[in-house]
């Protein structure tokens, strides 16, 4: 399995940011990977989310926001991540052409990436953990404009995520439809940990959120 190193201009202002892009022999679709706010493309949950998507035949495209790029802790402006993530996706096309693409990412990167202005070619948005409100602030504001996405979505999430109150989630799900998808990680948190005395380690988790992500990659090619 081998990791390929790239780069690409994340936006006018905003120069260039690191990328990583896994790609396996027998992959049939690419999935443009956002981080986090408070952890960049190699953070431990990207690592074994792209590795198991890699075992899977899902290839990868992961990249850092240029606030994470350059070292600072508080990220980018909407404007800017939104800028960046299109910039990601043309260079994810640019680097596996005949792959049909998907976008998302982690928290505030598959949040991001819902408010992008995204190209035809992206065929649906994957969520792990989906930033509903902040811990303890239960609240449907940043969800408003889901309503107005026109592509599937795929809401991976843990019952143990402060950023996300359930029953608001399955509320917003069922007012969307059909274009929704929800799995629910009974005892995760908001990066999928699991309690020591939980049934499912950490690595099994990963395991099942990947053989999720990729039947519903699959389904929605078309």
């Amino acid at each position: 399995m081998e990791q390929i190193n790239l780069t690409f201009r994340a936006g006018e202002s905003s120069g260039d940011v690191s990328a990583l892009m896994l790609v396996p022999p027998d992959a049939r679709v690419m999935l443009v990977f956002a981080h986090g706010a408070g952890a960049d493309m190699r953070y431990d949950f990207m690592e074994s989310m792209a590795r198991e998507l890699y075992d899977a035949g899902i290839a990868t495209f992961r990249f850092n926001f240029p606030y994470m790029e350059h070292g600072r802790k508080i990220p980018d402006p909407q404007a800017v991540l939104t800028e960046t993530i299109l910039s990601a996706i043309a260079a994810a096309g640019s680097a596996a052409p005949d792959l049909p693409l998907f976008a998302g990412g982690k928290s505030l990167g598959g949040r991001m990436t819902s408010l992008a202005a995204l190209p035809q070619e992206v065929r649906g948005i994957v969520f792990f953990g989906f930033p509903l409100h902040a811990p303890g602030q239960p609240s449907t504001e940043r969800a408003g404009h889901l309503f107005d996405v026109s592509l599937p979505m795929l809401f991976l999430q843990g019952t143990r995520d402060p950023f996300t109150e359930q029953d608001l989630l399955r509320h917003i799900i069922a007012k969307i439809g059909g274009k929704a998808t929800l799995h629910i990680v009974e005892g995760a948190e908001h990066s999928f940990h699991m309690l020591k005395s939980s049934a499912l380690a950490d690595g099994e988790v990963v395991k099942q959120l990947a053989r999720v992500t990729k039947d519903w990659l699959l389904k929605n090619i078309v």
